[in-house]
């Protein structure tokens, strides 16, 4: 797994490429990731999964996790780009209704000023 990180105003968009399973060794990645740019006072945070292909139940508690730090931490986490597969996987687990997921960059980053 890959993580590229960059700015629009305020949030911070953290973009994934590849796998986030736990066999893949990027477990801890992204809440590693989420964790430090909490550290550095970013509290909102927008993860573009347009580029994973599969994510496992250990990727899923990772999303998780890194959506409950920020959210303890004051902030906000989204997730744009959900592919179809992730999405179903998402509504049989109900965190469709935890996370607020966006079709598209725009639509995600206008939600953070609303």
């Amino acid at each position: 797994m890959e993580l590229e990180e960059r700015t629009a105003g305020d949030v911070t968009i953290v973009t994934v490429k590849g796998d986030i399973t736990l066999n893949k060794g990027g477990d801890a990645m992204l809440k590693d990731k989420v964790q430090s740019l909490i550290q550095q006072g970013q509290k909102q945070i927008l993860v573009d999964l347009n580029g994973v292909s599969y994510v496992d139940s250990a990727g899923l508690g990772e999303l998780v996790q890194a959506y409950a730090t920020t959210k303890n931490k004051g902030g906000a986490l989204k997730l744009v780009n959900v592919t179809k597969r992730l999405k179903d996987l998402l509504v049989v687990t109900k965190l469709l209704t935890v996370f607020d997921t966006f079709d598209d960059e725009a639509s995600a980053l206008a939600s953070f000023k609303a």
